[in-house]
């Protein structure tokens, strides 16, 4: 397992993307690719406009995450183009209770491609192999149904709906929960092994 406060975030390698660390030069994609009316409206804390300032801010706290063992995001990057910020992916990490949430987004010119599918795979991955989780979750803004099918094709479980659970603007939306534990995650990869 890795130790997260022993170097820099690894670089996850996936058939199209390279997903690296993060960092402050990547304010101004992160700004204008989150702060997308079409994107932000999907992320609780995003708004719209998304100045650059604030994204620099929000990026110094997920590299801090790194450092203090809280989790790790990652930038979302075509493999050939690691400067091309498309997106970011994330855990954040509750260590006592070896638990992680998901998140990501990808920019909206990216949607429909299946990158989200392949980075937040890549992460899922290396949450029950590097970091020793024994459960994954995300939640979703209610409506949001790329994302679902998202998770779902990852294997994730629809685990119910909290209602009104999270502010977003001056509304308060539901969420629906997924989950998936460290066997269930075996499982898959193994019948996945024994398909090919």
């Amino acid at each position: 397992m890795l130790d997260l406060a022993s170097q820099r975030p690894p670089t996850l390698v996936t058939e199209r993307l390279a997903l690296r660390d993060l960092r402050l030069e990547d304010a101004r994609a992160v700004a204008e690719r989150a702060g997308d009316r079409r994107v932000a409206r999907y992320l609780i804390q995003v708004p719209s406009p998304y100045p650059p300032a604030l994204a620099a801010r929000w990026i110094a706290a997920r590299i801090a995450w790194w450092t203090h063992r809280r989790g790790i995001t990652l930038a979302i990057t075509p493999r050939d183009r690691q400067h091309d910020l498309i997106g970011t992916v994330s855990l954040r990490r509750f260590v006592r209770d070896r638990r992680a949430e998901l998140g990501y987004w990808l920019g909206a010119e990216e949607w429909g491609y299946g990158f989200a599918t392949e980075a937040a795979g890549a992460m899922i991955d290396f949450g029950f192999r590097e970091l020793g989780l024994e459960r994954i979750y995300a939640q979703v803004l209610e409506g949001n149904d790329p994302s679902c099918h998202v998770l779902e094709k990852l294997g994730m479980i629809h685990e119910g709906l909290r209602r009104r659970h999270v502010r977003k603007g001056r509304k308060l939306c539901d969420v629906r929960m997924f989950g998936l534990l460290r066997d269930e995650w075996q499982e898959r990869g193994a019948e996945e092994r024994r398909a090919h």
